[in-house]
């Protein structure tokens, strides 16, 4: 039986007086690869921010509807914002490690949650940066910039920062279209991977790269979605026409 992770019902985000999203109900289950495909400008990525909540920083962003983690509606007053964002990690388009140290990086969320023994810090820095498949490529130079490694390199440590704090789900939005081929090969087999610790939700471009590694995959369109299955299922035998023409090329 899956498990039920995020549960999004009715969801309308408003941008001022532009509608972003119209009505978005979506699944999402623990320990699985969700994919959001789609065109530009279609809502992937501005429903990912409402997923822990990164659209309140947004001025004049207004959410209708509900967002449940675990049943429970992230929106509610009663949640507090810095627990939330532990449980929900994220990971972004461009790698943006802070200009500090490798090790400084990984530690930087864990000492934001009041870790302060040095040997506590060196187990979760060690874990994260295997985590990411990045341990045997950093671990001499651990005093090192993080801003002076390579961008697929960067990309890991971003992802190992992410789950120094050891979240439930973790939202990447588009994390290798800044990347070379050879780095984007590394970070789709580490997501392979993740998903048997972590529920993921992965924001992409690449049609390709949602049928190689997603369990689900969901197709936006102009703050809709219009299709939503087993990603093989959609892929294969989908049963809109909107999402017939897409995935075969015929707009996008």
């Amino acid at each position: 039986m899956l498990n039920q992770k995020i549960k999004v019902r009715d969801l309308k985000l408003w941008y001022g007086k532009f509608e972003a999203l119209h009505g978005v109900d979506l699944d999402i289950y623990e320990n699985e690869i969700t994919a959001f495909i789609g065109p530009s400008g279609c809502g992937k990525s501005t429903l990912i921010k409402t997923l822990n909540r990164m659209n309140d920083l947004v001025e004049n962003c207004r959410i209708e509807g509900t967002v449940e983690l675990d049943g429970k509606d992230i929106y509610s007053k009663k949640v507090e914002l810095n627990d939330l964002r532990k449980r929900v990690g994220m990971v972004f388009q461009q790698p943006n490690p802070f200009p500090k140290s490798i090790y400084d990086n990984i530690a930087f969320g864990p000492r934001t949650h009041g870790i302060k023994k040095k040997s506590d810090l060196d187990e979760i820095v060690e874990r994260s940066l295997r985590q990411a498949a990045i341990w045997d490529e950093v671990k001499d130079y651990l005093d090192r910039n993080a801003l002076s490694i390579s961008g697929g390199q960067q990309q890991r440590i971003c992802i190992a920062r992410a789950l120094a704090v050891e979240p439930d789900v973790l939202l990447m939005d588009e994390p290798t279209s800044a990347l070379d081929p050879i780095s984007t090969a590394k970070i789709e087999e580490l997501v392979m991977e993740l998903k048997k610790d972590y529920t993921i939700v992965m924001v992409t471009h690449n049609m390709q790269q949602a049928s190689r590694i997603s369990d689900r995959t969901a197709f936006f369109l102009n703050g809709d979605i219009i299709e939503q299955d087993l990603t093989r299922q959609l892929f294969t035998k989908p049963k809109e026409e909107q999402t017939e023409n897409y995935i075969s090329g015929r707009f996008g």
